[in-house]
Protein backbone atom coordinates (compact mmCIF):
# COMPACT_ATOMS: atom_id res chain seq x y z
CA UNK A 1 0.00 0.00 0.00
CA UNK A 2 1.31 3.45 -0.91
CA UNK A 3 1.95 6.01 1.82
CA UNK A 4 0.15 9.33 1.79
CA UNK A 5 2.24 12.46 1.38
CA UNK A 6 1.94 13.27 5.08
CA UNK A 7 2.82 9.71 6.16
CA UNK A 8 5.89 9.78 3.93
CA UNK A 9 6.99 13.15 5.36
CA UNK A 10 6.41 11.92 8.91
CA UNK A 11 8.59 8.86 8.25
CA UNK A 12 11.40 11.06 6.87
CA UNK A 13 10.99 13.50 9.78
CA UNK A 14 11.35 10.67 12.32
CA UNK A 15 14.47 9.42 10.53
CA UNK A 16 16.02 12.92 10.68
CA UNK A 17 15.05 13.45 14.35
CA UNK A 18 16.88 10.25 15.38
CA UNK A 19 20.08 12.03 14.36
CA UNK A 20 19.44 15.77 14.82
CA UNK A 21 18.68 17.09 18.28
CA UNK A 22 19.24 20.47 19.87
CA UNK A 23 21.46 21.11 22.87
CA UNK A 24 22.01 24.29 24.84
CA UNK A 25 25.23 25.04 22.96
CA UNK A 26 23.90 23.96 19.53
CA UNK A 27 20.09 24.13 19.36
CA UNK A 28 17.96 22.83 16.49
CA UNK A 29 16.39 25.07 13.82
CA UNK A 30 13.08 23.38 13.03
CA UNK A 31 11.09 24.28 9.89
CA UNK A 32 7.38 23.80 9.22
CA UNK A 33 5.98 24.64 5.82
CA UNK A 34 2.28 24.86 5.02
CA UNK A 35 0.84 25.73 1.62
CA UNK A 36 0.53 29.41 2.54
CA UNK A 37 2.95 30.08 5.39
CA UNK A 38 6.37 29.02 6.72
CA UNK A 39 7.42 28.77 10.36
CA UNK A 40 10.84 28.39 12.02
CA UNK A 41 11.80 27.72 15.64
CA UNK A 42 15.12 27.39 17.40
CA UNK A 43 14.71 24.69 20.02
CA UNK A 44 16.82 23.39 22.91
CA UNK A 45 15.62 19.76 23.13
CA UNK A 46 17.53 18.99 26.34
CA UNK A 47 15.58 21.58 28.35
CA UNK A 48 12.49 21.45 26.11
CA UNK A 49 12.55 25.20 25.45
CA UNK A 50 11.98 27.26 22.33
CA UNK A 51 14.72 29.90 22.21
CA UNK A 52 13.30 31.93 19.33
CA UNK A 53 10.65 31.63 16.66
CA UNK A 54 9.53 33.46 13.53
CA UNK A 55 6.94 32.92 10.86
CA UNK A 56 5.60 34.48 7.70
CA UNK A 57 2.56 35.55 9.75
CA UNK A 58 4.63 37.91 11.94
CA UNK A 59 3.83 41.60 11.54
CA UNK A 60 7.47 42.66 11.04
CA UNK A 61 7.78 40.39 7.99
CA UNK A 62 6.51 42.11 4.89
CA UNK A 63 4.18 39.72 3.08
CA UNK A 64 4.91 41.25 -0.33
CA UNK A 65 6.89 39.10 -2.75
CA UNK A 66 7.08 35.43 -3.58
CA UNK A 67 6.90 32.66 -1.01
CA UNK A 68 10.65 32.04 -1.49
CA UNK A 69 11.48 35.70 -0.73
CA UNK A 70 9.25 35.62 2.34
CA UNK A 71 10.95 32.40 3.54
CA UNK A 72 14.33 34.15 3.31
CA UNK A 73 12.97 37.00 5.49
CA UNK A 74 11.70 34.46 8.04
CA UNK A 75 15.17 32.88 8.13
CA UNK A 76 16.81 36.25 8.73
CA UNK A 77 14.27 37.13 11.43
CA UNK A 78 14.69 33.88 13.39
CA UNK A 79 18.49 34.17 13.11
CA UNK A 80 18.52 37.75 14.43
CA UNK A 81 16.34 36.72 17.40
CA UNK A 82 18.61 33.74 18.11
CA UNK A 83 21.77 35.84 18.00
CA UNK A 84 20.17 38.28 20.48
CA UNK A 85 19.51 35.25 22.71
CA UNK A 86 23.20 34.29 22.48
CA UNK A 87 22.99 31.45 19.94
CA UNK A 88 25.15 31.48 16.82
CA UNK A 89 25.66 27.79 16.01
CA UNK A 90 22.71 25.50 15.25
CA UNK A 91 21.80 22.18 13.67
CA UNK A 92 19.24 22.35 10.85
CA UNK A 93 16.09 20.21 10.94
CA UNK A 94 14.33 20.39 7.58
CA UNK A 95 11.30 18.61 9.05
CA UNK A 96 10.97 15.95 6.36
CA UNK A 97 10.84 18.49 3.54
CA UNK A 98 13.30 18.46 0.66
CA UNK A 99 16.15 20.97 0.99
CA UNK A 100 14.83 22.94 -1.95
CA UNK A 101 12.73 26.01 -2.61
CA UNK A 102 11.31 27.66 0.50
CA UNK A 103 13.21 25.45 2.98
CA UNK A 104 16.51 26.20 1.24
CA UNK A 105 15.68 29.91 1.08
CA UNK A 106 14.93 30.00 4.82
CA UNK A 107 18.25 28.27 5.59
CA UNK A 108 20.20 30.66 3.36
CA UNK A 109 18.46 33.65 4.99
CA UNK A 110 19.48 32.37 8.43
CA UNK A 111 23.09 31.89 7.25
CA UNK A 112 23.20 35.44 5.83
CA UNK A 113 22.05 36.82 9.19
CA UNK A 114 24.98 35.12 10.93
CA UNK A 115 23.92 31.63 12.07
CA UNK A 116 26.40 28.81 11.47
CA UNK A 117 25.29 25.29 10.57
Amino acid sequence: MALSKNDRRQRIKNRIRKIVSGTESQPRLSVFRSNKEIYAQIIDDVNGKTISAASSRDKEINSKGTKIEIAALVGKSVAEKAIKAGVNKISFDRGGYLYHGRVKSLAEGAREAGLKF
